[in-house]
């Protein structure tokens, strides 16, 4: 039987000492010899998969099959249709620092937040601090093809590829039972599964990733899949920053008003999060503006140094503390003060 999630709420008010006192005593992120390399120019590959056959399919459905997908996976379809900006990437890509693992501009904050995604994303029908845990010992990919697509088993094997030692699968492998198949139900998943390997974790071009099937196939079991999304999200960042006015920055979503905000998980001091091929951590109460929140001095200490990547010796041991973390989720209240900072954030 599963563990269950403990979920407390905290007032903003006492976060601010703890948070305040914590980050005394432990430090910050910007310890010495972990100070990022800023470099002034990078190289971004901002190419994307062609994402026609999903933009055709999702034209051909009915309201009917469309709303099954909705209600199953929210808004992600909506992504088919966004057009990758690459001068708009490149010039955020400048600004990311991956010690604090946020956007910095000058002395401004911001990041991506857990609320955000799930706002945009329209996401409702999971379990808020259900995570997605990496298998020891998954399904064989044939098995998890066969399962998806109900073709068998010489199919599924025939299909697989390896590209730059990635076990995968072409799309065009799967195109035709998203078109065709009898079960309208397998159609859904099947397209859902093509988004999120081609638009949201895309590895290979043309190709769905083998730890993408392991992922979508928890999605069935209520796992929450932005704390994924953000995790990857961070870790593909580059690191480049340079100057810019805080005049010019726009701080929030003003749809988005949530009344808590997750800040901490477990007995870390900020929220962990575990991506497909590695973990990475975040530190919510760097970004309160982005709620309308008084910006307090938030706690980041070892922030810098908890990134790792899904290989090597030792890294399910992280992972199994990251995911028992989850199983306490802690929440602030957020104290609306239109924008304002305390007096000792600056220094």
């Amino acid at each position: 039987m599963e563990e269950p999630i403990t979920q407390i709420t905290e007032k903003n008010a006492v976060i601010r000492e703890w948070s305040l006192k914590t980050q005394r005593e432990k430090g910050d992120s910007l310890v010495e010899g972990c100070v990022a390399n800023l470099p002034e120019h990078t190289t971004v590959n901002v190419r994307q998969n062609n994402l026609e056959d999903l933009v055709r399919v999702w034209n051909q459905w009915d309201s009917d099959t469309r709303d099954i997908f909705t209600e199953r996976y929210g808004d992600v379809a909506h992504l088919i249709t966004i057009r990758v900006d690459e001068q708009l990437i490149q010039a955020m890509v400048r600004f990311w620092d991956p010690a604090y693992q946020c956007f910095t501009f000058n002395q401004e904050d911001m990041t991506p937040t857990i609320e955000e995604y799930a706002a945009l994303l329209r996401i409702d029908n999971v379990q808020f601090g259900k995570i997605y845990v990496k298998e020891p010992k998954p399904l064989t990919f044939r098995k998890k093809l066969v399962r998806l697509t109900d073709m068998n088993d010489a199919w599924a094997e025939k299909q697989i590829k390896k590209k730059n030692e990635t076990v995968c699968i072409p799309w065009s492998s799967l195109r035709e039972s998203v078109l065709s198949h009898p079960d309208i139900l397998k159609r859904v998943n099947l397209f859902a599964l093509a988004i999120y390997g081609l638009v949201i974790f895309p590895r290979v071009l043309g190709h769905i990733e083998v730890a993408v099937f392991d992922f979508f196939e928890r999605l069935k079991q209520g796992v929450n899949p932005v704390p994924t999304i953000l995790a990857e999200t961070f870790r593909s960042l580059s690191t480049c920053r340079r100057n810019l006015r805080a005049e010019d920055i726009t701080w929030r979503a003003p749809w988005i008003r949530p009344s808590v905000m997750l800040y901490k998980c477990g007995g870390q001091d900020w929220v962990p999060l575990l991506g497909l091929w590695g973990g990475v951590g975040y530190a919510p109460l760097l970004v309160q503006r982005q709620f309308s929140s008084r910006q307090f001095i938030p706690a980041t200490g070892g922030l810098a140094q908890f990134e790792f990547a899904f290989a090597g010796e030792g890294y399910m041991k992280r992972v199994r503390d990251i995911a028992k973390s989850w199983k306490e989720i802690h929440f602030m209240e957020l104290a609306l003060y239109a924008d304002t900072l305390t007096q000792d954030y600056d220094i």
